[in-house]
């Protein structure tokens, strides 16, 4: 499969199946993100990889309404970044989201983009404090977002190119 057919296929899945991952696979999700680029090859990024379902079920709570699939999910990947290492900090997490979420699908695991940067937590306060305390990484590492993890219960079907809106993409000037 070449790289545009996977980013036809790829999209988010917010409801698993209960069987696990596969270490392997794991392990592929979290090369793509580790190979990520970024600006001046600083790599700001790190990754917390969840498999623990007590941890999962209380991360859900983590957003208002917005990651109740963590409760179903197999595994989550918090990407934080050292925010004194890098000024694009935020575009170098989003990159290595995007590497891992194409990594998942391409390896038939669904995946789901749960924003934490500048939301807030079920009970009130933001989803990075929450997550912090959960977690423990250092006041220093700031939170882009979480990668849900499971094996699809059922995948969309792939985007289909002649519904790609191609009047945003301008030549020359806008």
């Amino acid at each position: 499969m070449d790289l545009l057919e996977i980013m036809r296929n790829r999209r988010s899945v917010r409801k698993y199946t209960q069987k696990p991952i596969s270490d392997e696979r794991i392990e592929k999700i979290l090369q793509a993100g580790l190979l990520s680029a970024s600006s001046r090859g600083i790599r700001p990024w790190e990754f917390i990889l969840v498999r623990e379902r007590e941890t999962l079920e209380k991360m859900a709570a983590c957003r208002d309404g917005a990651a109740n699939m963590l409760k179903g999910a197999a595994a989550a990947i918090v990407v934080i970044a050292d925010a004194e290492k890098s000024d694009v900090w935020v575009e170098d997490c989003a990159i290595a989201m995007s590497n891992m979420h194409l990594m998942a699908d391409a390896l038939g695991v669904g995946s789901c983009w749960i924003q934490g940067r500048l939301r807030v937590a079920a009970g009130g306060g933001s989803t990075e404090d929450y997550l912090r305390q959960l977690l423990g990484f250092p006041e220093r590492f700031k939170l882009e977002a979480i990668l849900s993890l499971g094996m699809s219960e059922k995948h969309p079907a792939a985007y289909e190119l002649d519904t790609l809106l191609v009047e945003k993409a301008h030549e020359e000037q806008f």
